[in-house]
């Protein structure tokens, strides 16, 4: 059976302030009327009925998530006692997936990104299903467009026959973000991709490379897993999960997996992790700027101007991201509005918990 896991328990610290914990970003509408939650639910429904669709969720969330897609199984929702990265997230829902199914491929797909060639990315996923069914651990690369220093790299190794019209290649290295000089080395290669985060694989395959890896992961895993069912599973998923240590995927397997394959793909994809990524998914006015405010500007050039109440005046300004909500304004240069994070430390620091 082939399964589609949404990841949507991040908090999204780099879209601060409208990101809050209460309303993660998964919960926001930045592009059009649908939520990215929304977003991510809806370009994979033609593939996958709403049973094999399942979300791995904080849970607190899973009550507005259920409630933006309501053809979604309560029973669908895997719920995190708090967010542990996405090598745990994605380990408690293959046991629960192995258990539905012990053949079963599931799709790790997350609740952030934007694609814009729908029917592409469902034709790769369904390439992607017949190599992870011969055992393979597929990823999904993304052809590079620039230099960018914010993505992971994955380096290509040997040519594989292509499936249903798609490259196919070995995975020689996962390259973690780069400076520009190093970055333009790996563009002008041509031998490099884009990091998508977005992973195929059998379930079984997923969790011996746990067990292989993770030890320490795999066996509290594996007492998740005997309650699975049980009148005991909340409670010792609480208790194993409070000990579970926070790591990655790709730090904790990726990077040293074995049989690796990667399909590169043009599928207009972008990453909304800072507020920059809007530029070129909406449709700037003559200044080029981004508005979705009430907003009246004198000169105002290239920034985006986000709001949800009042008036927001700008005079003799470019390059701004001005970020307006009730209880927290962010003005920040763009470029530097990857630092958000650091912001949002800092408030923990002061104990201004209140505008997380």
């Amino acid at each position: 059976m082939y399964f589609a896991l949404i990841m949507a328990g991040g908090s999204g610290t780099r879209l601060w302030p409208m990101s809050r914990d209460q309303e993660p970003k998964q919960s926001l509408r930045l592009v059009g009327e649908r939520s990215m939650f929304q977003h991510a639910y809806d370009r994979i429904t033609p593939l996958f009925p709403p049973e094999n669709i399942w979300v791995v969720t904080r849970a607190e969330h899973a009550a507005d998530l259920q409630s933006q897609a309501p053809a979604l199984p309560p029973g669908c929702f895997i719920l995190e006692p708090e967010g542990r990265g996405t090598a745990p997230a994605i380990g408690l829902a293959a046991i629960h997936l192995h258990r539905r199914d012990p053949e079963s491929v599931m799709a790790v797909l997350t609740a952030d990104h934007y694609i814009a060639d729908q029917e592409r990315f469902r034709r790769a996923l369904t390439a992607a299903e017949q190599l992870a069914c011969e055992g393979h651990l597929v990823t999904l690369g993304i052809h590079p467009s620039a230099p960018a220093t914010a993505y992971g790299y994955i380096e290509q190794g040997a040519r594989r026959p292509p499936v249903d019209g798609f490259d196919v290649f070995r995975v020689r290295a996962f390259t973690e973000k780069p400076n520009r000089e190093t970055a333009m080395r790996m563009i002008s290669s041509g031998i490099y991709s884009w990091n998508s985060g977005m992973f195929i694989w059998q379930t079984r395959r997923i969790l011996e490379e746990l067990r292989r890896q993770m030890p320490k992961f795999y066996d509290q895993l594996m007492e998740v897993d005997a309650a699975l069912g049980s009148a005991r599973y909340p409670q010792t998923l609480a208790q194993v999960w409070s000990q579970v240590e926070k790591q990655t995927i790709d730090y904790g397997v990726m990077e040293h997996a074995e049989d690796v394959v990667v399909i590169p793909v043009e599928i207009g994809w972008t990453d909304i992790g800072s507020w920059s990524s809007l530029f070129g998914l909406l449709e700037a006015d003559a200044q080029g700027n981004l508005v979705r405010a009430d907003h009246i500007g004198l000169d105002t050039q290239r920034s985006l101007i986000v709001g949800e109440e009042r008036l927001i005046a700008t005079i003799g300004v470019e390059d701004l991201v001005v970020i307006d909500t009730p209880g927290a304004l962010l003005i920040c240069r763009r470029g530097s509005e990857e630092r958000v994070k650091e912001m949002v430390d800092r408030l923990k620091a002061v104990g201004r918990t209140d505008l997380l």
